[in-house]
């Protein structure tokens, strides 16, 4: 198999990750937010951002719109706002960039989460009523996220208690999951009977999982778990239509939903191996270590170097019969040499995978620009445009020419 002539080159942003919003639950959720509301000003500054997309060469452009800016109270919709991410459209269709548009990237409105949160059977209407306000309004857009890492949302919303709504319930995260997904079934119908030709699919962040210890029987049982959980068991409700849950020590718990094939291609999110440990007095007896075991390194964020996991997530993804496309892999370093070699050893891991049978079709670097990181802050730097968050200017780094190097001469190889 070679890659496509219609291969999708992009980078990847999240709308409050860059532009912050008043209205949502993470505007107070983590304070640095309170010094830095508008985080890279990107609301203001779009045209600018969306120039250096045109001066990296990419043809695609993934980004997500900001609920609680489009529906700042329950009963209010801002058309302005809406009109504004309509003129991000057309300005992407006329450089030829394709949009990439996620509907739901993690925040939510105040009202929202205060009101109807996620293991709330109420939460279903309200997300479809905003998705359709998007779907019928915005026009231009062929290719949508619905979901953002869902269980990322899942784990840190309702198991760790570290996001919104910082719940610590199994329970709860188990209804707040059927809740997203069912959700997902939903809009997936409603895009294509509104957009018959749309490409609809979710992000799903998934990770190279193995044990701490090799030879520890506790360590391997809860690595096999926790890939089942993380990485394989949306992946398995989407063939069967059954989502499977066995969270440790605990009886699984089998959901039947309507997502079985609602699918036109398969997002995955790829960027580390986290190594699981028995840890009986943690919560789930479970605790996450990175460890530099390749010699690659480790990210600013501690995240370990591991690109012969993303072959593979994606040969696991294959099973979808779906075409796959990278939707995020990107690494937070000051170094742009370790941005590059990051860059470079993920993509010939993925033209390995192509050449090798599967089916991938696009890939997105996180991030265009430096910017919010979830719990994190400024310091992350993911960015090919670095931000400098006291001018917020934005400077160029020899990653974001050597992406652009990469691109051109993997498309001057599909053309020859």
């Amino acid at each position: 198999m070679r890659m496509s002539k219609n291969f999708l080159w992009g980078v990847a942003t999240s709308a409050f990750q860059l532009e912050g919003s008043p209205n949502a639950d993470w505007s107070s959720w983590d304070s640095i937010l309170n010094d830095n509301p508008d985080i890279t000003n990107h609301y203001s500054l779009y045209k600018e951002d969306i120039s250096l997309l045109r001066e990296l060469g990419v043809n695609a452009y993934r980004f997500s719109v900001e609920w609680s800016r489009i529906q700042p109270r329950e009963k209010t919709w801002d058309s302005g706002v809406i009109e504004h991410y309509q003129e991000i459209i057309d300005i992407l269709k006329s450089y030829s960039i394709e949009p990439m548009l996620t509907l739901h990237h993690f925040t939510h409105p105040l009202w929202f989460i205060k009101k109807y949160p996620w293991h709330e059977d109420s939460s279903v209407e309200r997300f479809l009523a905003f998705a359709e306000k998007i779907i019928t309004s915005l026009k231009g857009v062929e290719y949508w996220i619905t979901f953002n890492e869902p269980y990322v949302l899942l784990l840190g919303g309702y198991l760790e208690g570290c996001m919104p709504p910082g719940i610590r319930s199994a329970e709860l995260a188990l209804r707040a999951l059927k809740n997203i997904l069912y959700c997902h079934s939903k809009v997936y119908d409603m895009i294509h009977d509104s957009i018959p030709e749309a490409k609809v699919s979710i992000a799903h962040n998934m990770a190279a999982l193995a044990p701490w210890g090799k030879w520890n029987p506790l360590d391997r049982a809860l690595s096999r778990m926790a890939k089942h959980f993380y990485n394989h068991s949306v992946i398995d409700a989407f063939l069967t239509g059954n989502l499977r849950i066995k969270f440790p020590f605990r009886k699984e718990t089998v959901i039947e939903l309507p997502i079985k094939d609602k699918l036109d291609f398969f997002g995955v999110n790829y960027y580390t191996r986290i190594h699981i440990r028995f840890k009986p007095f943690r919560k789930m007896c479970v605790e996450l270590r990175h460890h530099d075991i390749d010699g690659l390194g480790l990210s600013d964020l501690g995240w370990e170097i591991h690109p012969r996991g993303l072959e593979k997530v994606l040969r696991y993804a294959s099973r979808l019969n779906v075409p796959l496309i990278i939707t995020e892999n990107g690494i937070a370093t000051r170094n742009s040499q370790k941005k590059i070699a990051f860059m470079r050893r993920h993509v010939d891991v993925m033209e390995r995978s192509i050449k090798n049978g599967i089916d991938v079709q696009g890939y997105f670097y996180w991030s265009l620009i430096d910017n919010y990181e979830w719990l994190e802050g400024l310091d992350a730097r993911f960015g090919l445009y670095r931000v400098d968050f006291k001018t917020l200017r934005r400077i160029p780094t020899n990653a974001a020419s050597y992406y652009s190097y990469l691109i051109k001469s993997r498309s001057d190889l599909v053309q020859s």
